[in-house]
């Protein structure tokens, strides 16, 4: 569990870590909705192919009953910008699928296709984010923009979702929990193990059970064994090698002897009877410490934690402290943990004492048994001493809600606004090119630059906000909300990630993404990570975008007749 264990392994052709010129082989242009090809198919027929549109990709809601979200999957968009090609066979399959009447010359302008003409903003991926500012904005003519629409949608949804489940666990846990990802046999599908792995990793995770995802992405890969290994085993008569070798020299010594007489020392101290003691398990936990002496984390639940599971474990333990080795600690994986915890802690604590071995009181104890966000904040009030959480299917799966539901809408078609209107607010777009900022206070002394206090858009012809100067800033839709800021700090969000086909920023490793969103969690106000009622994140608009919205809507609403 804790602790890589490192196998021996036949010689076999090594697999790099993918670049950003490498993307899993399903993320292609058929990777989308049919009403994409068919839009695209139409705009081509209308000779609306050269059209320039802009479109924002963003959501509306945070997550989780929460109130931030973080940004993920921006690398695995600029992959798919830089891939992004028909292929002969796509074509071919295309035209089986679409109407017999359907154009013979738009098959070449598919087959022809780049993303060249485009240009992507984009927030730093990592960062927190918030409803309704644009995570991505993309430029370019509209059949190819339209085309890109679903996939940058599927690469972007479920990552920033599981990198937010991630860091609400982590804020749950705190900062000194080691907590590991177990989701891949629980995923919905082996590339969602993948992007869980990478993505719960990025938010806050310290490593995972996947092996796959370790090679591909460079993640820690943790493990031990499971309930199946301690089961195998019945008696200690299956123990064909009783020898292990001192760590730091020849000597061989009779390992399961040792653990037998540490066993006889054990017992009165920790009240429990030799003979109850599961020589199954007790096989097991030897066996495995004979394989991996320096690996040593025990599952001690699959018969009974306190009067077989922790007397085995820590018998094994001490003899492999005489050979020099030093174990790792235990896993529970059921039963009352916070109970059990702190029942194991004492005991290690009370080894530690008698036998003059300090270490032992701050042997690993892992937990996991379905563990979800709840669960961690129960456990903490409680009181317990967990300091490893595996955790696997409310993880990966966000059971707490399963889709993000971001959108990605028409704001601009040759430099003309467009606005969707809706009779629900939430769903009304905000029209226009819009540039985004985040303004922070002046309250340094909790953070490097403050706490952040409002992102503000605006339009990309009005001048930017500056330190110190006061800004008015409104929101976007209620009139009587509205608020003078004058930040200590501006930070500009959008940055442009690809034009002309290339692109035009470093992008950074997977531990400088994870330091960001570490910064940036500690730049955003503790009442809006808060777990119960957490305080909504102000996203407003300056007047004149304010205006330029309202008088658009006005436009275009139309008005009743009353007879």
């Amino acid at each position: 569990m804790d602790g890589q264990v490192h196998l021996e392994q036949p010689s076999i052709p090594a697999t790099k870590k993918l670049s950003v010129h490498e993307q899993n082989g399903v993320v292609q242009p058929l990777l989308t909705d049919l009403y994409q090809i068919t839009m695209a198919y139409a705009y081509w027929k209308s000779q609306k192919r050269t059209d320039r549109s802009v479109f924002d990709l963003y959501f509306r809601k945070n997550p989780f009953q929460g109130e931030f979200t973080i940004f993920a999957g921006l690398e695995e968009c600029l992959k798919y910008l830089k891939n992004f090609k028909f292929a002969t066979d796509d074509i071919e399959y295309l035209q089986t699928v679409l109407p017999a009447h359907t154009d013979p010359e738009f098959y070449d302008y598919l087959l022809n296709l780049d993303t060249a003409t485009v240009t992507l903003y984009a927030i730093d991926e990592g960062t927190v984010v918030f409803p309704k500012v644009p995570l991505l904005r993309l430029e370019g003519p509209l059949p190819i923009v339209q085309l890109l629409e679903t996939t940058l949608l599927t690469l972007v949804n479920y990552a920033s979702l599981v990198a937010t489940n991630a860091a609400r666990f982590r804020l749950a846990a705190g900062d000194n929990i080691m907590l590991l990802e177990f989701g891949l046999r629980r995923a919905q599908g082996p590339d969602g193990g993948l992007s869980a792995s990478k993505y719960c990793y990025m938010g806050g995770f310290d490593g995972t059970s996947n092996v796959l995802a370790g090679k591909l992405f460079g993640i820690p890969i943790k493990g031990t064994h499971a309930h199946a290994y301690v089961n195998s085993f019945t008696d200690l008569d299956e123990i064909n090698s009783r020898v292990l070798k001192h760590a730091s020299a020849d000597e061989e010594v009779d390992f399961v002897s040792l653990v037998d007489s540490w066993l006889t020392k054990l017992a009165p101290l920790l009240s429990c009877i030799k003979t109850e003691v599961h020589l199954g398990e007790q096989a097991a936990f030897i066996s495995y410490a004979m394989a991996f002496p320096t690996e040593v984390l025990c599952l001690v639940d699959t018969y009974d934690v306190k009067r077989s599971g922790v007397p085995n474990f820590c018998a094994v333990a001490l003899a492999l402290n005489d050979l020099g080795y030093r174990p790792k600690g235990i896993r529970l994986d059921s039963g009352d943990l916070a109970y059990l915890s702190v029942e194991v802690r004492q005991t290690f604590k009370l080894v530690a004492q008698k036998f003059d071995v300090p270490w032992f009181a701050d042997l690993i104890i892992v937990a996991s048994n379905d563990i979800n966000e709840e669960t961690i904040h129960s456990l903490n009030n409680q009181g317990h001493s967990i300091n490893c959480f595996g955790i696997g299917t409310h993880l990966v799966t966000c059971q707490k809600q399963p889709a993000l539901g971001c959108v990605f809408k028409l704001v601009e078609i040759n430099k003309t606004p467009r606005m969707k209107l809706s009779e629900d607010v939430e769903k009304v777009t905000m029209p226009g090119k819009k540039d985004a900022y985040r303004l922070y206070g002046n309250d340094g002394e909790h953070c490097a630059f403050g706490h952040a206090l409002v992102d503000l858009l605006q339009q990309p012809n009005e001048p930017p906000p500056k330190p110190g100067n006061k800004v008015l800033c409104r929101h976007p839709f209620v009139e009587s909300k509205r608020a003078y800021v004058s930040p200590a700090k501006v930070e500009p969000l959008l940055k442009c990630y690809w034009k002309e086909g290339k692109i035009c920023q470093r992008l950074p490793s997977m531990d400088e993404i994870r330091q960001r969103r570490s910064n940036s969690l500690q730049q955003t106000r503790s009442d809006h990570k808060r777990a119960l009622n957490p305080t909504p994140y102000k996203v407003s608009v300056t007047g004149k975008l304010y205006n330029f919205i309202h008088d658009l809507w006005m436009n275009d609403a139309p008005i009743g007749e009353l007879s």
